[in-house]
């Protein structure tokens, strides 16, 4: 029996121009290269320019994407943007988006679950699709996280980048069996509890002032693996597949210690692993979309390929998304 499954159509990236190596950094803020390699794997991240939003680098890489599929935007039906550092309080960015890539029907709305944002907008933009309600939708990942960074703060500093990253998924009437391509099970999860963890100091409705980033990085750490293996459990038993049948994992890039020790637990081989933390440093629900968009373009990912997407932010909110290329 047929069903509609929501197929990866395109996918496409931006990075800003300004690099800020961990060299750098370490003049302006107790630290050094060997502590945050060791601690975090990065090496270096980007910066937007001053006056580059966040919808700047979500429309760049919505419009990679589009040519990467191969489609004109006026294709598309809605638009998912997650981010937890919009342009303004109101209105969504992703309304922005829409207006510079020329879209006048359908409809445009962000979505903040921080580093998870990209999965949960992958799950969200699946429903949508598979309803029949849909037929394309455009699913970004789009951050300037130096914009809420305390940058006398080395536990948080060191770890944020900017950048944005896009897919095109199409509803496609796939065979309903094992070999489906497109995105074949989600799953999310949140606890309020953790809050205090990892959290912005500030926002409209409490301080009127747009904050910083506040951590408390060992607590993430110990709850971060638990919880990320998890879901991904969950999308094995909810498709029969599993560590041994994942052609590519492809995990939120927020430190390296963290994919390491989940791939471990996993059973998933390094090999397997997409890496890019070491690059771009952890640019939040941009980060997955910015990893698929470089094992694509370096030819990792091919066509007919199982690839895992996993991602875990402040709330706590996680999440996996199973999908096959």
């Amino acid at each position: 029996m047929t069903r509609i499954r929501s197929v990866v159509r395109g996918c496409g990236s931006y990075l800003p121009a300004e690099i800020l190596t961990n060299e750098e950094l370490a003049k302006s803020v107790d630290t050094s290269d060997e502590w945050i390699v060791q601690r975090t794997g990065i090496r270096s991240r980007h910066l937007a320019a001053p006056g580059e939003m966040t919808s700047d680098l979500a429309i760049a890489a919505s419009k990679a994407a589009l040519a990467d599929a191969g489609m004109d935007a006026s294709e598309i039906d809605l638009i998912v943007l997650a981010t937890s550092t919009p342009d303004n309080t109101f209105p969504a960015s992703a309304t922005t988006v829409q207006a510079a890539l020329g879209i006048h029907h359908g409809f445009a709305f962000d979505l903040q679950a921080v580093c998870s944002g990209f999965v949960y907008a992958i799950a969200v933009a699946d429903k949508f699709l598979v309803s029949g309600q849909y037929k394309r939708a455009l699913v970004i990942g789009a951050e300037t996280f130096s914009r809420i960074l305390d940058w006398t703060d080395r536990t948080t500093c060191v770890l944020f980048g900017d950048g944005a990253g896009a897919v095109i998924l199409e509803a496609t009437e796939q065979p309903g069996d094992a070999a489906d391509r497109g995105v074949l099970t989600t799953h999310l999860r949140s606890d309020g509890r953790h809050k205090a963890k990892l959290f912005v100091d500030g926002g409209p409705s409490s301080t009127g002032t747009v904050g910083h980033v506040r951590m408390e990085g060992r607590e993430v750490f110990r709850h971060a693996v638990g919880m990320i293996t998890d879901v991904i459990k969950d999308a094995y038993a909810a498709t029969g597949e599993s560590s041994a049948s994942i052609d590519w994992f492809v995990p939120h890039q927020a430190n390296r210690r963290i994919i390491d020790a989940s791939a471990q637990k996993l059973g998933i081989p390094p090999e397997k692993v997409v890496v890019t933390v070491d690059r771009h440093g952890n640019t939040s629900a941009a980060s997955i979309p910015l990893a698929l968009a470089a094992a694509r373009a370096d030819g990792r990912i091919k066509q007919g390929d199982l690839v895992l997407l996993e991602a875990m932010g402040g709330g706590f909110t996680w999440g996996s998304a199973l999908l096959r290329w």
